[in-house]
């Protein structure tokens, strides 16, 4: 079972920059959405995080996480409309400034979850924590924590389909549209979940400590990161399109 944030192998030029780099672009993209206050830049920076993604080979990866924030978004939208009324009436509650306000929230959510995604499933986490450690001076226990984090993700996952998997063959009908039903039936999940999840940090951690987890330094790798020139190339790009978003 593939994760969202699982790497593609490639070697596309979005591929062989740094992780660092790519970190960067992610930050660019998402900074420009927030910054950007216009439709057609808002619009323009997700086509442009889709098209890196099918250049990545990772637009599946970005299609399978737009069938989740979709709804979110229509949610997102509908509750604007509800909450700003100013502006001209359109139809009953829904105003000319709810409208623009919720469709601007909604695409600004779009384009904010997708380019963090795009990097990571470009990035080994082996080298993503190494380049933090290397370039950006991070100590390591924190990058080895926030890699570790992003790790268990897919696994906790796969806990939670196994457990509703055992649920439904013993009855349990999770395919309820009641979302409140939905809701009440999960909720006692989290306990075997937790307690999955801390037998699995704990033997991590174990794991770590045996392997000289704390003797680890910023000399400890092997392998070098240095930003080359299209790294830095990438890094000129980010900041036009973070100026892009500051002047639209």
């Amino acid at each position: 079972m593939t994760s969202v944030i699982d790497y593609v192998p490639g070697n596309t030029l979005l591929h062989r920059l740094n992780p660092v780099t790519k970190l960067a672009v992610a930050a660019a993209l998402i900074v420009a959405t927030l910054l950007a206050d216009t439709y057609p830049l808002l619009v323009g920076l997700i086509v442009l995080t889709l098209a890196l993604g099918a250049y990545a080979g990772a637009l599946r990866r970005l299609a399978s996480l737009l069938k989740v924030l979709v709804p979110l978004a229509v949610i997102m939208l509908a509750l604007q409309t509800a909450v700003v009324r100013t502006g001209a009436p359109v139809a009953a509650w829904v105003t000319t400034d709810g409208l623009v306000t919720g469709s601007k929230a909604c695409l600004r959510l779009l384009g904010v979850a997708m380019p963090l995604i795009l990097m990571l499933s470009v990035t080994k986490m082996g080298d993503l924590a190494n380049a933090c450690v290397e370039v950006l001076h991070v100590p390591y226990r924190y990058a080895f924590t926030f890699t570790t984090a992003l790790r268990f993700v897919p696994v906790f996952s796969q806990e939670m389909t196994a457990i509703m998997e055992a649920q439904t063959a013993r009855g349990v009908e999770y395919d309820t549209r009641n979302p409140f039903r939905k809701l009440r039936l999960m909720l006692p999940l989290c306990v075997p979940l937790l307690v999955s999840s801390v037998g699995k940090t704990d033997a991590t951690a174990l794991a770590a400590e045996q392997r000289g987890f704390y003797l680890r330094t910023r000399e400890s790798c092997y392998k070098r990161y240095p930003l080359v020139a299209r790294d830095w190339c990438a890094l000129a790009a980010c900041a036009a399109l973070v100026a892009v978003g500051v002047a639209l």
